[in-house]
């Protein structure tokens, strides 16, 4: 989108997301019990940022300009965007509500976020919102801040300070109990592609390369995690791929489609499952259009990378997939550790493949059997891990196991 040369007034912001009565400098010590308080640095830019960069007058956008979108391929979002991660802040006790207090400079056309994420014993929660207070369904032990940067006309916020605040809010906690794949819904799936440009957690797409994008941020994994991990497969479950999602899009950026119309950011009379991309293209639903109010041209609900696309999925051209969304699941992850891995029928390199576990990959690990003996990155061992009925990979490519015991099959 280029400068439309309208005149940009800007207004000091002082946004007030956490707990506005308090002092906003009080040290750890004055909190009242039961309440964690810290400040973020926002000076450290590092290599999970994307498109921000700090200056004395505080965090701002280093590129005005929005990312170009290819002739055929979905558009991603139609604003110039930037992304500072801070680093996971470990709690002194646990707390189920997180609050930021911001203090910015926002002109007219560009916005400011603070979303935050908390970690369970299953692993990290989506990324919610601190403008009220972000509340998690169980305890979390750390708290990760990420501040999101937007900008439609050409001016950029610049972000002086973030401070948080944790506590106790009464909750419902969920069941969990076994691995689960969690949500599981059929979307209309296009390929990526565009080798050498950035995704929006600033991965640079090589050749073949093995991720996902989904239009909302709140299950964007950072740099070189698998945080946030999709199985998607072809509807006839031939072939399966475990990715890592590294991309917002497409169409969409705040659209998270997977979720209940009370949690869902936007598009709340929408059905659960249905991204609002397909319900623009098939149903004429918001006039046909995506948010940014572009004409949507195809349906998809997901974008594949071009190996998940070709090696994975053995997809020729753009169709509909079978898609889990298994951080909202449950029960014992491995973390693949190198890959892409064979997926196989059996606990053998003798079976046939089903597909494969891309690198930094969170699988679900539904149990264990004693088969081929294989030497791998991690260890040399005879286990291998069943991910789903007929779906095994060795342990030996597996850096690590969190969420529960994996049982014996």
């Amino acid at each position: 989108m280029s400068r439309t040369g309208r005149p940009v007034r800007p207004a000091v912001l002082a946004a007030v997301l956490a707990l506005a009565l308090l002092p906003l400098a009080a040290p750890a010590s004055a909190a009242p019990a039961g309440v964690d308080r810290w400040t973020t640095d926002l000076s450290v830019v590092d290599a999970d940022d994307v498109n921000v960069r700090h200056t004395r007058a505080g965090l701002r956008l280093a590129d005005l300009r929005p990312a170009p979108t290819p002739a055929g391929r979905s558009p991603h979002s139609a604003v110039a965007e930037g992304l500072f991660v801070a680093s996971p802040y470990r709690l002194a006790r646990p707390a189920t509500r997180v609050r930021a207090e911001v203090t910015a400079r926002v002109p007219d056309g560009a916005t400011v976020e603070t979303q935050v994420r908390g970690w369970q014993a299953t692993g990290w929660t989506e990324w919610r919102t601190a403008t009220t207070g972000a509340v998690f369904d169980r305890p979390v032990t750390r708290v990760q801040l990420r501040v999101v940067l937007t900008a439609a006309v050409g001016a950029t916020a610049q972000v002086r300070a973030v401070r948080l605040t944790a506590d106790s809010a009464a909750v419902a906690p969920t069941a969990v109990s076994g691995a689960t794949p969690g949500l599981v819904y059929r979307v209309y799936a296009t390929r990526v592609g565009l080798v050498g440009e950035l995704t929006a957690n600033g991965h640079t797409i090589v050749p073949r390369d093995h991720f996902v994008a989904l239009p909302s941020r709140r299950g964007l994994a950072p740099l070189n995690t698998g945080d946030y991990t999709v199985r998607v497969c072809t509807t006839t479950g031939s072939r399966c791929e475990y990715a890592p999602v590294w991309d917002v899009g497409p169409w969409n950026t705040r659209d998270d489609y997977w979720n209940i119309s009370a949690v869902r950011e936007n598009w709340k009379d929408l059905p659960q499952g249905r991204p609002e991309a397909q319900a623009a293209y098939q149903y004429g639903y918001n006039g046909g259009r995506d948010q940014f109010g572009r004409t949507v041209l195809n349906p998809a609900g997901i974008d594949l990378a071009d190996g998940t696309f070709w090696d994975g999925l053995r997809l020729t051209d753009n169709a509909w997939v079978d898609v889990a969304y298994l951080w909202t699941g449950a029960g014992p992850r491995g973390v693949v550790g190198d890959g892409p891995l064979n997926i196989r029928t059996g606990a053998s390199t003798a079976y046939a493949t089903r597909g494969l576990a891309a690198r930094y990959a969170h699988v679900p690990i539904q149990c264990y059997v004693i088969g081929q003996t294989v030497a791998g990155p991690y260890r040399t061992t005879s286990r291998w891990n069943r991910l789903a009925t007929g779906q095994f990979v060795s342990h030996a490519y597996i850096s690590a196991v969190y969420g529960g015991t994996v049982p014996v099959c």
